[in-house]
């Protein structure tokens, strides 16, 4: 009996432990509920350069690659290729993504916490997040790109990465500016 509320209270634990540690790591998102309305703007390309003092800081959804996927089988893109994935640093939501398309905003120097996190009306969608932390330096332009991957049994998980300045610049020029709002 004593061994089973030993291996009960580890448990309990171990359980109260991992919700901590996610609890953290969404900290570095914005409050759950805030969402977005986001469109592209093809037509709008803007490239500014950092402010004095701060950083600039790029987050580029792609969906243009996907490793696995069939050429001819589109189903994966179809259902994917609209997807609204909100962008936070530090706590705080700075704007979203809608499709393969771009935000950027400024970043003052030091350690710092991004977030993206798949808005959707679908529960299982609106569980994928994806973390990244960096030290930003004034006058320096970060990269970050995310990307959706297809799993199993019509799941997803998502990547946020650094990339370097050559492919992001890429990036970039080849999606849209993503305008996005709070909704109200």
């Amino acid at each position: 009996m004593r061994t089973a509320v030993v291996v009960l209270f580890l448990a309990v634990s171990a359980f109260a432990q991992d919700q901590s540690a996610i609890t953290d790591a969404e900290a570095a998102c914005g409050a759950k509920t805030v969402n977005f309305n986001a469109d592209q703007d093809a037509t709008h390309h803007p490239t500014p350069q950092p402010d004095s003092g701060k950083a600039l800081i790029y987050v580029i959804e792609d969906l243009g690659q996907c490793e696995g996927c069939a050429p001819s089988s589109n189903a994966f893109f179809t259902s994917v290729d609209q997807a609204l994935t909100k962008v936070g640093m530090d706590g705080a939501w700075q704007g979203a993504n809608r499709g393969s398309s771009y935000i950027f905003f400024v970043a003052n120097p030091g350690e710092h916490h991004l977030c993206v996190n798949w808005q959707s009306r679908l529960e299982e969608r609106s569980h994928a997040f994806a973390m990244a932390n960096f030290t930003a330096e004034a006058g320096k332009i970060y990269y970050f790109r995310e990307r959706v991957f297809p799993g199993h049994q019509g799941d997803y998980s998502f990547d946020l990465d650094a990339v370097n300045s050559d492919e992001g610049k890429y990036l970039v020029a080849v999606s849209a500016f993503s305008v996005s709002h709070p909704k109200k």
